[in-house]
């Protein structure tokens, strides 16, 4: 299991922007699919983005297409959340998750259900 430290999370006001990092050095993640969920209060944990470390490919739920940008680094050890036009649905506690490659391409990495979470960076946005 990948062991994830998730930073960036901070308050901004809505319309601004955040950059999430999830950080995993110790691993050359060269053929995954790695995703970012989130989780708001009383809610259930939700898939956002999805990036296929092998080639780069990305998946975007349809809450965030167009405002959020999910990259990798060189390494692919450290995977990054652009998020801009924040709005106060996006206030969550923010997550990184990595899995077998074939989930990002059948559409399962947006499901929570049985993956390993680190600690989790918190946004919030206000008006």
């Amino acid at each position: 299991q990948v062991h994830w430290v998730e930073s960036g999370g901070d308050s901004v006001q809505a319309g601004g922007s955040l950059r999430l990092s999830c950080a995993a050095p110790e691993y050359t993640l060269t053929s995954y699919c790695v995703a970012w969920f989130r989780q708001a209060p009383g809610k259930e944990r939700e898939g956002v983005a999805a990036i296929a470390t092998a080639n780069g490919r990305t998946f975007y739920d349809a809450s965030v297409k167009g405002r959020f940008t999910i990259s990798q680094n060189n390494a692919k050890n450290t995977m990054y959340l652009q998020m801009n036009s924040l709005t106060l649905d996006d206030t969550a506690q923010y997550y990184c998750a990595a899995m077998e490659a074939d989930n990002c391409f059948t559409g399962s990495w947006a499901l929570a259900r049985g993956r390993s979470w680190g600690q989790g960076t918190q946004v919030n946005v206000s008006s």
